[in-house]
């Protein structure tokens, strides 16, 4: 495996006129690459919320169903810091596709434990099926390191805001993919594999298409990615473009040991403030989507309407982080603490003014959709801030850390059982109040690395 994974060699310094629409022409291609190798991973990440329903109505309870979806989460947080110090150390071209297939894999089987175990052996059945949600989670965790490492080495620190914020739609994509796979996988697919069992259609397309899909979009990404622009012969994008980060030298184009590696990325402060800072943007982020539907029915609001608010939130991401990165570059000079900050306070002043108009349904959607907009810039920026703190060679840990306490410590501890503490036995108040503090607790955080970043300013002038 090590073998198999090993980055490829450097290749001669190409010479001659032809460097620059080589350049341009493979980071197009790499580009693309990873945009539709990480909406892959979308593809056959969440699909067991699709499957609840239908495993109800088999006899599944859900009080066991949600210990299932919980363990995606947390492999997910635990394999983005613990894969990406072997992303760090492996060719990108050959790390994406392997785990896409691994999750796209362990996706399919998912139909196991449903169509051969059941109901009729609920707990072996749980088990396994949490045990298949776990690696699905886990093998998930080796979307996003290589796409960081892919980043680092094809594009320069004044141009990466701009080019992750539309490399970070690649998620809503996939994710919007879900749902249509999911109705049509099952019309399409659902009588071929199981005949008249009707009520078993939906492991067609809830598991079985998607993971199928996935590994297509695996060889695809396969054919478009290559791990280095020095592996193709080409010089490294701060040679290319005359731009550099503060923690880029020659060392930062040599592969690390797994010791070094955590070594630099454990050792980094800036990378801890902006970890923390991402537990609390991550609080805020999964706190409002994950609750608004219970907020909103509970204040006497349909469950129609409640759709489109949640809708209304993710839709807003996508324009929302497209502005967030081109803030980044083109007005803050590649500098990523000041436009987090902005966009983290406005944030505060969306949620503020959706607390006190709960009962009225177009101020609250209004909310959602702003609060949308300018949650996940901050989201892409923070993981951005991570590869620009980081040498190269290690840029995939240091994202994964910051990825790491986004989701066990931000979604799985914060957002889901201190605000789900705080909703039942306090009241929407102190629910409220916890978010914006986590706002406030993220700026602050955030303000701590920004005197590191001034460099790009002087730089600039």
């Amino acid at each position: 495996m090590g073998k198999f994974l090993a980055p490829p060699p450097f290749k001669e310094e190409m010479t001659g006129d032809g460097i620059d629409s080589r350049y341009r022409r493979l980071r197009a291609q790499v580009f693309l690459g990873i945009f539709i190798g990480y909406a892959g991973f979308y593809i056959v990440r969440k699909n067991f919320s699709m499957a609840i329903p239908g495993l109800e109505v088999l006899g599944f309870h859900t009080e066991d169903l949600a210990i299932v979806l919980s363990m995606n989460a947390i492999a997910y947080g635990f394999s983005k810091f613990l894969m990406a110090s072997i992303s760090d150390r492996s060719d990108a071209r050959k790390f994406l596709p392997l785990g896409l297939v691994l999750a796209a894999v362990s996706m399919a089987f998912m139909i196991v434990p449903v169509q051969w175990i059941g109901p009729e052996h609920k707990g072996w059945a749980i088990f396994l099926m949490a045990a298949l949600n776990f690696l699905v989670g886990w093998w998930n965790g080796m979307g996003w390191p290589p796409c960081g490492r892919v980043m680092t080495h094809w594009f320069s620190i004044r141009e990466r805001g701009t080019w992750m914020s539309v490399w970070n739609c690649a998620h809503n994509v996939g994710g919007a993919l879900v749902g249509p796979m999911a109705t049509y996988g099952a019309a399409w697919f659902g009588s071929w594999l199981y005949g008249a069992h009707s009520e078993l259609y939906f492991l067609a397309g809830t598991y079985l298409f998607p993971a199928a899909t996935a590994i297509l979009v695996a060889l695809v990404a396969w054919l478009l990615i290559r791990d280095t622009p020095q592996s193709c012969g080409l010089p490294s994008v701060e040679k290319w473009t005359g731009v550099a980060a503060s923690t880029y030298s020659e060392k930062s184009e040599h592969v690390l040991s797994v010791k070094e590696i955590f070594r630099t990325v454990l050792s980094n402060r800036l990378l801890w403030y902006i970890a923390f800072a991402n537990a609390f943007v991550y609080m805020v982020r999964y706190g409002c989507l994950d609750w608004a539907p219970k907020i909103l029915t509970d204040r006497g609001i349909d469950l129609q309407s409640t759709g489109w608010a949640y809708f209304a939130y993710e839709f807003a991401a996508i324009p929302g982080t497209l502005f967030c990165g081109w803030l980044s570059d083109k007005v803050f000079h590649g500098r990523r603490a000041l436009p987090t900050m902005l966009f983290m306070a406005l944030v505060g002043v969306a949620l503020f003014i959706y607390w006190r108009n709960l009962d009225n349904l177009p101020v609250v959607i209004g909310c959602l959709i702003a609060i949308g907009f300018f949650i996940y810039g901050p989201v892409m920026l923070i993981g951005v801030q991570a590869l620009d703190l980081a040498p190269k060679n290690a840029a995939g840990t240091a994202a994964g850390l910051t990825g790491f306490l986004g989701y066990v410590l931000g979604t799985a501890v914060l957002a889901n059982i201190v605000l789900g503490f705080a909703m039942k036995n306090a009241g929407l108040q102190l629910t409220f109040l916890l978010l914006l503090g986590a706002c406030a607790a993220s700026i602050l955080l955030m303000g701590l690395t920004y005197k590191a970043e001034q460099y790009l300013v002087r730089k600039n002038g």
